[in-house]
C-alpha cells in the first residue's frame, strides 16, 4: 500500500515511517495539514494515518474535509487523546480505526492490514489463487505447497493484484505501490518486477493487458 503519514512529532513519526516500510509499504510522511492537503491532491492513497493534533489545525477538520468532498480513503487516527468521546467523535467523522498513544507498532502494523482487507471487499487474510495459497496477515505466499519468498518490494506489487483481482492496474497505479515522493522512479521498475514474479509464482500468475496495463492472472503449475 501507499500510505500517508500526518504526524508533525519527529521520533514518533520517524518510527512509524520506519515501521510501514519494513512492512513492505511506500511511505509519504508530512508534519502539517496543508502538506497533507498537496500531497492528496497530488498521489493517490491506500491508507492515512492521522494526528488529532497539528501545528496548522486539527486532523479531525481535516478527515471531515476529505469525507465531504466524497475521499473515501481509509484513514486511522493516531493520537494521544484518550476519551470516549474523542474516539466518538472521530468515528462518526468517518474515521476507519483509532489508535491511541503510546502503541506498539506492531499493533498498527496489524491495524492497518485489517483496514485494507476490509477496503478490498474480503476480510479473510487468506486467499487462494490457483495453485497459490496466500496470507495477506502474514505476509507469506506457498506455491503448490512451498513457500515463496519474496523481497518487499515484490511482496507489495503483488499484494496490489491479490487486494485487486479483478481489476486491471496501469504502470502509474503500480508504481505508487512502490515509490513515495522522494524515491526515483526508474522507466523499467514495474516490467522488472512483474517479470520476478512470475517466475516465482508462474508464468500466469500476472497478466499483461497491452498498452492498458496489468492484472491478476490464474497461476498453475507451470513455469
Amino acid at each position: 500500500m501507499r500510505i500517508l503519514s500526518i504526524e508533525d512529532d519527529p521520533v514518533l513519526g520517524q518510527a512509524v515511517r520506519d515501521q510501514i516500510v519494513a512492512d513492505g509499504h511506500s511511505a509519504d510522511w508530512v508534519t502539517r495539514l496543508a502538506d497533507a492537503e498537496s500531497a492528496i491532491r497530488t498521489a493517490v492513497f491506500d491508507l492515512v494515518l492521522l494526528d488529532l493534533m497539528l501545528p496548522d489545525g486539527r486532523g479531525l477538520d481535516f478527515l471531515k474535509l476529505l469525507r465531504s468532498g466524497g475521499d473515501v480513503t481509509p484513514v486511522i487516527v493516531l493520537t494521544a487523546r484518550d476519551q470516549i468521546s474523542d474516539r466518538i467523535a472521530a468515528l462518526d467523522a468517518g474515521a476507519d480505526d483509532y489508535l491511541v498513544k503510546p502503541f506498539d507498532l506492531a499493533e498498527l502494523s496489524a491495524r492497518i492490514r485489517a483496514v485494507g482487507r476490509r477496503y478490498s471487499g474480503n476480510p479473510n487474510p487468506l486467499v487462494t489463487i490457483g495453485d497459490l495459497d496466500v496470507d495477506l496477515g502474514g505476509r507469506t505466499v506457498h506455491r503448490a505447497g512451498r513457500t515463496v519468498a519474496l523481497t518487499q518490494r515484490e511482496w507489495s506489487l503483488f499484494e496490489a493484484f491479490v487486494q485487486r483481482p479483478n481489476q486491471l492496474l496501469s504502470k502509474a497505479q503500480l508504481e505508487e505501490r512502490l515509490y513515495s515522493f522522494e524515491s526515483e522512479v526508474e522507466s523499467n521498475t514495474i516490467e522488472v518486477y512483474v517479470g520476478r514474479l512470475r517466475k516465482k509464482l508462474g508464468a500466469a500468475a500476472i497478466e499483461t493487458v497491452r498498452g492498458m496495463g496489468y492484472r491478476l492472472g490464474s497461476p498453475g503449475g507451470g513455469t
